[in-house]
């Protein structure tokens, strides 16, 4: 792996199609740097390595950082749609909606509170729920929205939103890909009652698992710090710290949801470095543009603007089946031999076996998330990458192509 800031440089449109990595381009590598092995070091010497102080500071700063009032540390993204969904008192009966094109924890936490997932289907250009068909998706037991920025763009929160107040709905983001994100200039993590992120290992800002709750509600902040702790009134560190034991009681049945201090010294240096990061994957995001813009076979991301900021999560292209000579997976898999790393984001979920059993969703329904599922690949982006990299990477999509006849 190429290793320094990326800098910007004219791209050769022509390139040695006998180039080849000598080392395989793992997909979603995480950028680590000294600041973050030193202080899980400094949290293994402190003798407390679980939910304390550490995790307090980064929750703090995190809340900073997102100009939310409250944020609350959770293991995973996961764990954090599941919490703001029971904080928001949903469970049998009701319904959610929420866009197919995702992960498919986004659904599964709708099933565990005993709703009903109802989707709506994407805009083919940005990839996010599209507002105009948000509404007519709404029913009597509608209780929720959970609109997901697909990549790092964030939804268009002004109509979500809009939609949400006067229907009475919660809104709970999913940004598990939009930590830098913001909307018409209000950070992602400030806009509704409920946003959650993931700090998971290919993300932009990483403690190998984790996650973290935002809200404006107090109430409901105290909630989910509660249930994320199997519902003690007390933590472990409120408990055991040199302050000294306190009694705790159980007032709820809560969860083991919570995040740990050595997990939290990697997000305190991430969290510094974010935008600094977030600046070098712009810088590659653009180096793959103009290295890829005269390739038929591929169809780039829809370009960013106002009024969004877009977090440069995934840099996604479109094949065009029409133009491209195999098939994706065979696509994939010839990038893999030449030693570079992909992923798909994502098979609809409303496809998988599941929830094709429990509610008969049939190929069709979601004609644009399907769309983009069936030709979506997404090519390396770290800010742990160099010019080089997405080079080698450029290098690998062209042999593929011409080498396949396109």
């Amino acid at each position: 792996m190429g290793k320094g800031r990326a800098t910007s440089r004219a791209v050769p449109l022509s390139v040695d199609l006998r180039r080849k990595r000598p080392t395989f381009l793992v997909f979603g590598a995480p950028s680590i740097g000294e600041e973050e092995i030193q202080e899980v070091v400094d949290t293994l010497r402190s003798g407390w390595i679980g939910f304390g102080p550490k995790c307090l500071r980064f929750e703090r700063e995190f809340a900073d950082y997102t100009r939310a009032e409250h944020a609350i540390s959770v293991g995973s993204c996961t764990a954090g749609l599941h919490l703001a969904l029971v904080a928001s008192g949903i469970g049998p009966g009701d319904e959610v909606v929420t866009s197919p094109l995702t992960f498919s924890a986004t659904v599964n936490v709708i099933e565990h509170v005993g709703a009903t997932p109802v989707f709506v289907d994407v805009d083919r250009a940005t990839q996010n729920i599209a507002p105009r068909s948000l509404e007519a998706a709404i029913t009597p037991r509608t209780r929720a929205i959970i609109p997901v920025h697909f990549a790092g763009r964030p939804c268009d929160m002004d109509a979500i939103s809009e939609i949400a107040g006067r229907n009475h709905l919660t809104v709970i983001e999913d940004a598990a890909h939009a930590i830098e994100a913001s909307w018409r200039g209000r950070k992602i993590g400030s806009i509704s009652r409920f946003t959650v992120f993931s700090f998971y290992a290919t993300k932009n800002l990483t403690t190998a698992e984790g996650g973290m709750v935002t809200t404006s509600d107090e109430a409901a902040a105290e909630l989910i710090s509660r249930l994320r702790l199997h519902g003690l009134d007390h933590d472990a560190w409120g408990r055991y710290s040199e302050a000294g034991f306190k009694p705790y009681d159980t007032t709820a049945p809560g969860f083991k949801y919570n995040l740990t201090d050595l997990q939290a010294s990697l997000g305190l240096h991430q969290l510094r470095r974010l935008e600094a990061n977030l600046a070098v994957r712009e810088d590659l995001w653009r180096h793959y543009d103009a290295a890829l813009a005269d390739l038929d076979a591929i169809e780039l991301p829809h370009p960013t603007r106002p009024p969004e900021r877009h977090a440069r999560h995934l840099y996604t292209i479109l094949l065009r089946p029409e133009k491209t000579p195999i098939s994706r997976f065979e696509f994939i898999n010839e990038l893999r031999e030449r030693n570079i790393g992909t992923g798909v984001h994502f098979v609809p979920v409303h496809l998988h076996s599941y929830y094709r059993r429990k509610y008969g969703f049939q190929q069709g329904d979601f004609p644009a998330a399907e769309e983009v599922g069936a030709r979506t690949v997404s090519l390396p982006l770290s800010a742990g990458l160099s010019h080089d990299d997405i080079d080698d990477v450029v290098a690998a999509i062209r042999s593929v192509l011409i080498e396949n006849g396109q």
